[in-house]
């Protein structure tokens, strides 16, 4: 029966594509290809116990994602949400909320500099 792997792949549209990735690269030390997109291979997650790819809705009336107005949030995880953030902070960038620590990990968010919701998630090992 054919099934559903993971996640191939997260697209969207950007008013300035190289400030963009620049952003991405600098604030976040996400690597891009000459492509033009960064490739996050299993073997990285499968090293922290706890991580995972989640996907799914949110009810149309969610505030969640505010002060975004994108219709969506991008969550990545991250080995030390601390040192993210310290990072975060040497380019200007605060976390628009944190939060206490939760049963599957720590977590912050940020917005990157098109109005995106990027959810920071430092994932606690599961029992």
């Amino acid at each position: 029966m054919a099934k559903v792997l993971g996640v191939g792949g997260v697209f969207w549209k950007a008013r300035d594509k190289d400030a963009l990735i620049a952003w991405y690269k600098d604030v976040l030390g996400i690597d891009f290809h000459d492509f033009g997109a960064a490739l996050f291979l299993p073997d990285a997650m499968g090293g922290h116990p706890g991580a995972a790819t989640v996907f799914g809705p949110f009810k149309e009336t969610t505030d969640y994602f505010e002060p975004s107005p994108k219709p969506f949030m991008i969550n990545l995880a991250v080995d030390d949400l601390e040192g993210m953030l310290a990072r975060c902070k040497a380019h200007g960038v605060e976390p628009v909320k944190t939060f206490p620590d939760e049963a599957n990990g720590r977590f912050a968010q940020i917005i990157d500099p098109e109005g995106l919701k990027i959810e920071l998630w430092e994932p606690k090992p599961m029992s």
